[in-house]
């Protein structure tokens, strides 16, 4: 029997700094209902999607610094996310900026979770590839500084059983480095769920910027061709602070075909029937990696880190 589900990008707008985390959650909440009742099952939520995209700032204080993590989750401003989501039966990916005490240290993370139908957190997952900067770039109207606030993902790239589905989690800049996408399926994953804030606006180089839409659907069509997977990619976008951030929320079948497509840089939920088995279909064709894929010889994809010559060719 073909397994199916039928799964909705939830795409916000910009939020402001001033905006609340309930108010956040009351809009994220407008999205599930509206999801729920074309039928979705699940539900993807953007990168940071409690807040404004706050490393655009170069903030110093301490004490204000740690105002837009959260260090427990749920909490109780976001708990009617998880309350709705069980009512409805309806399971979800969050993304959000998490403080947290490990080995005896005080932590920041690029934090997403899945969470059930029941409304119970049952996967975390912490951005692994930061993009930006740790210093303020000089020059620069918007800054990008993750390297600043976060520390790189400690977690792997796991994958986990929920709702009749193997799902693994990216964040955002994590779309264009296909270490992970191939991390993820290597352990069968068969959807991969990827918030983002991705600005056209901060990289210095008006010509890449002004790429930044194609770039973005590229990377989730190629990620879920090369790999055999369903993806669902859902922005945070439109004029934030001044900033100006993409939209283009997908959902890309195993095929790389665009299943559907935001329109607006608002608020707004996309959804699509996924055939999960489909996933299958490309792994026993193409992307067989048991027949094909010959591990042995890409030994510099783990022991080097940047690019280079050989020796023989310096």
């Amino acid at each position: 029997m073909t397994r199916r589900l039928i799964a909705a990008a939830a795409q916000m707008g910009p939020i402001s700094r001033s905006e609340t985390r309930e108010s956040c959650v009351r809009r994220m909440i407008e999205m599930m209902r509206e999801a729920a009742a074309k039928g979705a099952r699940f539900i993807v939520f953007p990168e940071l999607a409690l807040t404004s995209f706050f490393p655009r700032w170069i903030i110093d204080d301490q004490a204000e610094r740690d105002q837009w993590y959260e260090e427990q989750m749920p909490n109780p401003a976001v708990k009617p996310l998880f309350d709705m989501a069980a009512k409805l039966g309806v399971g979800f990916n969050l993304g959000y900026a998490e403080k947290t005490q490990e080995d005896g240290a005080t932590r920041y993370f690029n934090t997403a979770i899945l969470v059930d139908a029941n409304g119970k957190i049952c996967g975390k997952y912490r951005k692994v590839h930061l993009p930006g900067h740790k210093e303020p770039q000089p020059g620069r109207r918007h800054q990008h500084l993750e390297k600043r606030y976060f520390e790189q993902g400690n977690l792997g790239f796991p994958v986990t059983p929920m709702m009749d589905c193997r799902m693994g989690m990216l964040i955002c800049n994590d779309r264009r480095w296909p270490e992970g996408w191939r991390v993820l399926a290597l352990q069968a994953a068969e959807l991969v769920c990827l918030g983002y804030n991705t600005p056209n606006d901060h990289s210095g180089f008006p010509e890449v910027d002004a790429l930044a839409d194609f770039h973005h659907v590229l990377s989730m069509q190629s990620g879920s061709y090369l790999n055999s997977v369903w993806s669902i990619a859902t922005a945070k976008c439109g004029n934030e602070e001044g900033s100006s951030m993409i939209g283009n929320s997908v959902i890309v079948a195993p095929s790389g075909e665009v299943i559907a497509q935001s329109q607006t840089l608002e608020d707004e939920v996309i959804c699509a029937d996924m055939d999960l088995d489909m996933a299958t279909q490309y792994r026993q064709t193409f992307f067989d990696f048991a027949r094909h894929r010959a591990p042995e010889c890409y030994g510099l994809i783990t022991h080097r880190k940047g690019a280079s010559p050989d020796p023989d060719d310096s």
